[in-house]
């Protein structure tokens, strides 16, 4: 069968354009009894989890700012230098185990370095409704950005809706019935482990007052306070206030509008809650719904997949996943699943969002907050995973918020550079950072000297111009970022004598402590990425001839991947374990993904060595499956052109490491959870993996279909991105390519490898 192909030199494709609309939705037959059955808004900044009950709603509130602890310069350890001279000086001689008395001294301190907290619940009982009700329906519209509840009873259809609006910068909730007369409310306000205080304002109207105090991760006196509003718009019936509580008695519809914000940054939360709740009860409901409408589709319909599978759209989503792990093949789910990821990352990250996301992407159930790993920026896979998807998955503007937390570890970072390594070049981050700029080690031996977590997440402003093509944005903007970094390592690398290359060290391959000698293939895989970014940016840019020298000598001074005695790639290079391990990174695979350093036709010997490291933890019966490994699973197939391999993988994420609500979660029991604990990087992993067993373009050449899954067997996308400015639309069946088109931002060839031939196209912008 011969693909036909429309690269805007050829007639358009009117299969391709008459695309059917693949079903969007996330729907339930009963409330939520869980936070891992809730269902998300957000508008980039402030979200809440929806539990959909019928006599009380629960809207469990986040604003990404709300963060205790705070900013200080006494995280780096003052005697960092020294103790890395010292350790430097012995690892010259080869004499690693001698270092470890040293190490201690190079730890960074937690001090008041805080955590990210959930911000209360606002709670809404419908009156006079009973529990025995009829036609219950909880639903989550990705393509409106909307939740949706209804049910019937004593006759009457109840109907309640909630969004959170970017353009607005609020959340609404807008109650109806089908009888005049039968809406009636209460609304107040619950706080969670911080102080807080509510107070009414009028007989409509609620005044929030918290602060992020809190003690596990930070001294208990330093955060961000909030400030919030709520206004209860009725039509019809009686609005009063009683307490701290607000009441709506026999209304036609009530409209909640939930205004919230912190001081974060010197701003004023009262006074731009105030604001926003004002302007949105003068608009009312009609206004906001459309404005936050178009302004969120004008994101999520940019890629439109169909993989089938919708003749299973009258069961729900929990009945789909249960049907699914019982082996039942759904193609629908996993296009579902790919869509959600992207609605996660728009409700999340927009443009303007003051925070990238953490750890929980913009939704916190206060469990991450707890924990010893908290709730925070993991520079050693996580942070990274949150955004993986965003150029393929055509949401670029998502990413701004990482690129300018990026740029804003600079100043910190510099400080961290001369106090701990005594280098007065660059810049250097380490395994995680707050809202505060942390830059310091951690302060473990196991963890904590992770250097290149910063140079990692510096890369995704190369993968944006890679993308874009935008020089602006990589000489003002990347390149700045990007050559500090290049600094910091071309003066932190040293010559190992047992290695017999230029190596990084002390470090760790995250997160697998108790190994102590030089860096990591990690660290290689990294320091390679970033040099190569900075190398090439210097070229396009025509700056910096000598860095540029002085980098390309250094790369190639780099140690070369080695294969270990178990045909697996290593993980370091001065010593080989065979492989044999439980622990759930695989840290050493980056150059396979999301780097394009390992290839299965470029490097085919270190593609099926990367292969026999990722299939030696898979077949342990005690690996540690959490979301992002599970993730990483995926994406790591869908690189080898492995696509049974890479279905299984996600068909294991989505049924193991996933809920009902289809948000991935860290596993109780491992990495010291006692219970399943929310982490959004497993939907946005397997958001980029989905994309990449239908495109690639990380190899010289954009790939259509390089690891589609046997289940998959017909179908079609639009819209994805491709490196160099493309866009591709595509549409297939029976596994093969049968119609194409190819658009950039300016006309210019590509090679282009389709059901196994490659060939030169020339694409050309839409008309």
């Amino acid at each position: 069968m011969v693909a036909r192909a429309c690269l805007w030199s050829v007639v358009l494709l009117t299969g391709l354009s008459s695309q059917a609309e693949a079903p969007t939705a996330l729907w339930y037959r009963e409330p939520a009894t869980r936070w891992l059955e809730a269902l998300p808004v957000g508008n980039g900044r402030l979200g809440a989890m929806v539990f959909g009950g019928v006599t009380e709603e629960r809207l469990a509130l986040n604003e990404s700012t709300f963060w205790s602890g705070g900013p200080s310069d006494q995280h780096n350890p003052s005697g960092g230098a020294e103790a890395f001279r010292e350790i430097r000086s012995r690892f010259a001689a080869g004499e690693y185990a001698s270092a470890r008395p040293w190490l201690g001294k190079m730890l960074g301190r937690e001090l008041n370095y805080g955590t990210c907290l959930p911000a209360g619940d606002l709670l809404l009982t419908q009156l006079g409704v009973s529990t025995n009700v009829a036609g219950y329906r909880r639903e989550l519209d990705l393509d409106a950005g909307m939740a949706t509840v209804t049910f019937n009873s004593g006759g009457v259809r109840y109907r309640r809706e909630i969004l959170a609006s970017h353009p607005d910068g609020v959340i609404a909730v807008r109650f109806t019935a089908s009888q005049p007369g039968a809406v009636s409310i209460e609304t107040r306000y619950r706080g969670g482990r911080f102080p807080w205080e509510v107070s009414t304002a009028g007989v409509d109207g609620l005044v929030l007052r918290g602060h992020a105090w809190e003690s596990k991760h930070s001294d208990g006196k330093t955060g961000v306070g909030f400030e919030g509003r709520v206004r209860v718009v009725k039509e019809g019936g009686v609005v009063r206030s009683d307490g701290d509580v607000l009441r709506v008695q026999g209304a036609d519809a009530v409209t909640v509008f939930v205004g919230l914000h912190t001081d974060f940054r010197g701003a004023n939360p009262a006074r731009l809650s105030d604001a926003e709740v004002d302007a949105a009860a003068r608009k009312g409901w009609l206004r906001i719904q459309s404005g936050h409408t178009g302004d969120h589709r004008a994101l999520f319909r940019r890629v439109r997949l169909d993989l089938g599978g919708a003749g299973f759209g009258g069961d729900s989503t929990d009945e789909r996943l249960q049907a699914f792990a019982r082996g039942r093949n759904d193609p629908g789910l996993a296009a579902l699943y790919f869509q959600f990821g992207r609605y996660l990352v728009i409700a999340g990250s927009r443009r303007d969002s003051p925070l990238p996301l953490h750890l929980q992407g913009l939704w916190n159930d206060g469990l991450a907050a707890e924990m010893g790993w908290t709730c925070d920026y993991h520079l050693d896979i996580n942070t990274e995973q949150n955004y993986w998807p965003i150029e393929v998955a055509n949401l670029a503007e998502c990413g701004e918020p990482l690129f300018r937390f990026v740029d804003s570890l600079r100043a910190p970072g510099r400080r961290t550079a001369r106090t701990v390594y005594g280098i007065e070049h660059g810049w250097v981050c380490h395994v995680f950072s707050n809202a505060w700029g942390f830059t310091a080690p951690g302060w473990s031996e196991g963890w904590g000297l992770h250097v290149t977590g910063g140079a990692w997440i510096a890369t995704h402003l190369w993968e944006h111009y890679l993308f874009s093509g935008d020089r602006e944005f990589l000489s003002e903007r990347a390149y700045p970022v990007l050559k500090e970094a290049a600094e910091f390592f071309a003066e932190y690398l040293y010559r190992d004598p047992k290695v017999g290359a230029l190596v990084s060290g002390p470090s760790v391959s995250p997160e697998r402590g108790g190994e102590l000698g030089p860096g990591c293939v990690h660290d290689r895989a990294v320091i390679h990425e970033l040099f190569t970014a900075c190398i090439e940016a210097s070229r396009v840019l025509g700056r910096d001839a000598g860095l540029r020298q002085r980098l390309e000598s250094m790369r190639a001074q780099l140690p070369p991947y080695r294969v270990g005695r178990n045909g697996q790639l290593q993980e370091w290079f001065h010593l080989d374990d065979g492989g044999e391990t439980n622990h759930r990174h695989t840290s050493h695979l980056v150059g396979l993904a999301p780097f394009a350093q390992i290839t299965p036709r470029g490097t085919p010997d270190l593609a099926r060595a990367a292969e026999k490291s990722l299939q030696l933890r898979l077949q342990r019966k005690d690996w540690e499956d959490v979301e992002w490994s599970a993730g990483n699973s995926v994406c790591y197939f869908a690189r080898l052109g492995a696509g049974s391999a890479a279905g299984d993988a996600l068909r294991n994420l989505v049924v193991s490491d996933s809920d009902r609500n289809l948000m991935s979660y860290s596993r109780g029991g491992i990495a010291g959870a006692s219970q399943n604990i929310f982490a959004i990087d497993g939907t946005t992993a397997g958001t980029l993996g989905i994309a990449e067993m239908l495109l690639q373009s990380h190899a010289g050449e954009i790939e259509l279909l390089p690891a589609l899954p046997p289940s998959w067997d017909s179908g079609s996308v639009r819209g994805l991105r491709a490196r160099g400015g493309f866009t591709v639309d595509l549409a297939w069946n029976h596994g093969r390519v049968t119609e194409y088109r190819i658009t950039s931002t300016r006309p210019k060839s590509v090679q282009l490898r389709v059901n196994g031939a490659v060939q030169t196209v020339s694409a050309r912008p839409p008309r």
